[in-house]
This record gives C-alpha cells, structure tokens and sequence, in this order.
C-alpha cells in the first residue's frame, strides 16, 4: 500500500482538532486575551502572543477568497482526483484556511461564493452553499 499524503498527522496539541473532524466538527482557536479567532491550531495567540486560547466551535461556514486548479499531482491520493481545487477560504468567524473545494466544477467557482464544510475522511473540506427557495 503506498503512503498517503493527504491524511494528517495528529500529535498531542493538534488531536482535539483532528478528533473533532473525524466527528464531523470544525474547530478554531479564539483567544481569551484578544478576542481574536485563528487558524491554523497553535498553542498561543498570533495577533497578541497570548497563551490564553481555547478551542471553538467553527459554523462551517466560509467564503472563497482563492483557488488554483490543480491538473497534475504524483502524491497518492492525488493523483486519483486530479483535476481538484486547491483554495483559500475565509471562514465566517475571521480566520483564512487552506482547503479543498468539492462538488463545485472550476468554472463555477468565483471570489466570494459563500462555502460550507463537509468532511472526507475527517479532513474538512468545502463546497457551495445551495440556497433552496420555495415557492408558492
């Protein structure tokens, strides 16, 4: 079997994290001393260097800030899903997250399309929000 490249490596700081999205939640670290969340998890504050943050539940929610379409990737798994979207995502409580777009094609894709998580194999990974309207 040959090695992934697309699974995490958990260690003692970054399990929560990876637990909760094994679970199907998205979590963020929000300082207690400046009120600012982030993204990527580390153990203190990168807008105040406070050590005083905690983890948060994140709504799942984003917007599309950047993507590239990726066409040629020899890692395993990747190759397999070549062509897939590689993204930059703003997620609604403030912090950006490097991501994957899915079940969008590459043509529908544009700045600001609100996004929502889901989650492949407990990574989080994003597509469009579809709004359902009815009608009377």
């Amino acid at each position: 079997m040959a090695a992934r490249h697309d699974l995490p490596e958990p260690d003692a700081f970054t399990r929560a994290y990876w637990d909760a999205a094994a679970e199907g939640r998205l979590l963020i670290r929000r300082c207690g001393a400046c009120g600012r969340a982030h993204h990527y998890p580390r153990e203190f504050c990168p807008h105040c260097w406070s050590e005083d943050v905690t983890w948060q539940p994140a709504t799942g929610r984003a917007t599309l800030y950047t993507w590239s379409v990726v066409h040629r990737n020899d890692l395993p798994p990747f190759g397999e899903r070549t062509p897939y979207v590689a993204a930059v995502v703003d997620l609604a409580e403030g912090p950006r997250m490097m991501t994957e777009v899915v079940g969008c094609a590459a043509g529908e894709l544009r700045a600001g399309m609100d996004l929502e998580v889901v989650f492949r194999e407990g990574t989080p990974v994003f597509r469009a929000v579809t709004s359902v309207t009815s009608r009377n």
